[in-house]
């Protein structure tokens, strides 16, 4: 990336955009996707990126919101990995600096980055925590060929009906099962099978990122992909053993510029790779949206979250996203 002699001018907001419904996980309910939206400027073009803190990694809109305001100047993205650790902040200003770069040069991110994006991707829909009969029901209605399935108590008998009832009522549908650390060894243990009964393409994070080192030797038929017990590049080395597939996103590395390091290096070791998302909207999922080709699931599905999307947002055909237009990013 060309230095700019100055120093770029970065500005922050916290932005609040409702659900189309409560969104319910082990962790919790939410409402609204709380993101911030950072503009870098040159002083001739200006770029845009969007995070959304989480309170998982110790983040909060308002204390992204002041690290942003209070970081060291920098001018390009080179000195962005030496002022900010990995994590919300970052993400929102190093993806306005590619759409700055983008908007400066005339050309297209994906053509900066030496990406090759896929013309569109199929990505998953996520089901919210429920009873197994709202659960079913939210999934039939659905009609999509990907379902993201929420779970993660340790009641094994509810949760193993929970995916039995999705699974019926969506039998053409792939299904990733997602824990959120909710689950324990013995109820990992014991839903397996029901995992590989109903031929779940994975279970995503199951146990706390703190305890994953019991996976090591369970014979899982299942495979595993790693999500909050991966972050950056440096963590791969201790997913080895445990883990199949590792779940990438921007609010996590930092960043374009660290999850295309880390794609780079997971694919590199063998995992198989998750392009995923926080809840936010199409301003987010723009910049994930160049990692998507060849991975074995994409989950970008924050703006059908939302009731409303920014506009211009990323056209959705059903499950179908189509390539993000470069007056909303890059």
């Amino acid at each position: 990336m060309r230095t700019t002699a100055k120093p770029l001018t970065v500005r922050a907001r916290i932005e609040r955009w409702p659900l189309a419904k409560p969104f319910k996980i082990a962790r919790g309910v939410k409402t609204e996707a709380v993101t911030v939206v950072v503009e870098a400027s040159d002083g001739a073009h200006t770029g845009r990126g969007e995070c959304t803190p989480y309170a998982r990694y110790g983040e909060t809109p308002d204390g992204v919101l002041e690290r942003i305001e209070t970081m060291d100047p920098v001018r390009d993205r080179t000195e962005l990995q030496q002022t900010l650790a990995p994590g919300a902040a970052r993400n929102a200003v190093d993806c306005a600096i590619w759409d700055l770069e983008a908007k400066r040069t005339g050309k297209p991110v994906a053509e900066l980055a030496g990406l090759s994006p896929p013309a569109s991707a199929v990505t998953a829909y996520t089901l919210s925590l429920d009873t197994p009969e709202a659960m079913a029901k939210a999934a039939a209605e659905a009609q999509r060929p990907v379902l993201k399935v929420k779970l993660g108590e340790r009641d094994i008998d509810l949760e193993a009906a929970r995916l039995r009832a999705i699974a019926k009522a969506a039998p053409a549908a792939k299904l990733i099962v997602d824990a959120n650390e909710g689950w324990d060894a013995e109820t990992l243990a014991a839903m397996d099978p029901v995992c590989s009964e109903i031929d779940a393409l994975f279970i995503e994070q199951p146990l706390p990122a703190s305890e994953d080192d019991v996976i090591k030797g369970m014979g899982l038929k299942t495979r595993i992909c790693a999500d909050e017990s991966c972050h950056v590049i440096h963590d791969l080395e201790h997913l080895h053993g445990k883990y199949e597939v590792a779940n990438i996103k921007l609010d996590k590395t930092g960043g374009l510029t660290a999850a295309i390091e880390l794609r780079s290096a997971a694919t590199a070791q063998g995992f198989e790779i998750m392009i995923g998302c926080m809840v936010a909207g199409s301003l987010a999922m723009a910049p994930a949206y160049l990692l998507s080709e060849g991975a074995l699931a994409v989950d970008l599905d924050g703006p059908l979250l939302l009731a409303e999307d920014r506009q211009p947002g990323i056209r959705f055909d059903g499950a179908t996203m189509s390539t993000p237009p470069q007056v909303l990013w890059g």
